[in-house]
């Protein structure tokens, strides 16, 4: 029986061992690297706060099978503009970007853009991801899997001399992110610039433009203060303008991964996490202005009944919006209503 014994035991170690082996390559085929490309320096704080953390923390409910390497300020190459694409051939996994950078291509989103239209970021943050799944899901954004979109805080005008009324604007060349913001600037009488954020300092420092409209937080990573010393705010429940911004992945990357791995994307996606960077973003507009206010920049505050000025003055941008949108088969004014109930629903919450 002894002989018998030892072969039983050699079998059941070699059986023990393949299904180690076995189960070692399959862990190993389940971890995955993916690579995130943004337009921001790493010090900027969509990075810092909003990025890394989200990227730490996928890391760490993966229990280290997800790897998320992170590229700011173009590193693996191309320019702003090319970065959704670059999610959607697979040049890379995962881009932050601004849908508004190819203008005409995501024009649902441009409803969030539209001037005081925005409120508060968190609550236009959650209204863009409701509309996101309702309107833009499965057409503007189909070819890619989107983890999260949102918008930042109150857009506001910085410029080399003082915007104290629409009269100070005109003529003006102001610096736009987007074709809404463009037109709304246009509208307003000056005369907008477009281009992407990381060129704003270039522009600045070689009077390319005279000014620029970008939120609070983004300010000292583009050394706004050190090159402007005016800056315009506005009273009132809502902002000039915001920006909207996505997080797209690349759909056959996404379709790969095993279901314990989407699930881990899937629950750090959606609108909470809509919310977090929305209300991450523009929390980080106070410090940014502290930075300004202790340079003894010249801040300027347009009054809650000046700025019903500017927006009789902005409202044809809603008007125009609203047939390119019909143009395209889209309902815009139905977008605007729901988009409208939706940060009211968000904001009262």
């Amino acid at each position: 029986m002894k002989p018998f014994s030892v072969r039983k035991l050699a079998l059941a170690a070699a059986v023990a061992a393949t299904g180690l082996i076995g189960a070692t390559a399959s862990s190993w085929a389940q971890e995955v690297t993916l690579r995130l490309h943004q337009f921001l320096p790493p010090q900027a704080n969509v990075p810092k706060l909003v990025l890394d953390p989200w990227a730490d923390k996928v890391e760490q409910e993966s229990g280290g099978r997800i790897k998320i390497e992170r590229y700011p300020a173009m590193q693996l190459g191309g320019t702003p503009p090319q970065l959704y694409d670059q999610a959607r051939d697979g040049i890379v996994d995962i881009v932050w970007t601004l849908p508004g950078s190819n203008p005409g291509r995501f024009p649902s989103t441009e409803v969030f853009e539209l001037p005081f239209m925005m409120t508060n970021a968190e609550a236009t943050s959650r209204a863009y991801w409701d509309l996101f799944e309702k309107h833009m899901k499965d057409t503007e954004f189909k070819d890619t899997h989107v983890l999260g979109v949102w918008v930042h805080g109150p857009g506001m005008l910085h410029s080399k001399e003082p915007i104290e009324n629409l009269d100070d604007l005109k003529g003006m060349k102001i610096r736009a992110p987007t074709r809404i913001i463009n037109s709304l600037l246009g509208q307003l009488g000056a005369t907008p610039v477009g281009m992407p954020v990381p060129q704003i300092t270039e522009a600045l420092s070689k009077g390319v433009i005279d000014g620029c409209v970008i939120p609070w937080e983004v300010t000292p990573a583009l050394k706004v203060p050190e090159l402007v010393s005016n800056h315009t705010e506005f009273g009132g429940d809502h902002a000039l303008y915001t920006t909207t911004f996505v997080l797209a992945m690349n759909k056959a990357k996404y379709d790969s991964l095993p279901d314990d791995l989407k699930k881990v994307l899937d629950d750090n996606s959606g609108q909470e996490f809509a919310a977090f960077a929305g209300r991450t973003q523009a929390g980080a507009d106070v410090p940014s202005r502290k930075i300004a206010v202790d340079r003894g920049n010249n801040i300027i505050e347009i009054s809650a009944e000046d700025t019903e000025t500017w927006k009789e003055a902005a409202a044809p941008v809603y008007e125009q919006w609203v047939t390119e949108m019909k143009d395209k088969g889209i309902d815009g004014q139905m977008l605007i209503d729901e988009a409208r109930a939706l940060i009211d629903k968000y904001t009262s919450q």
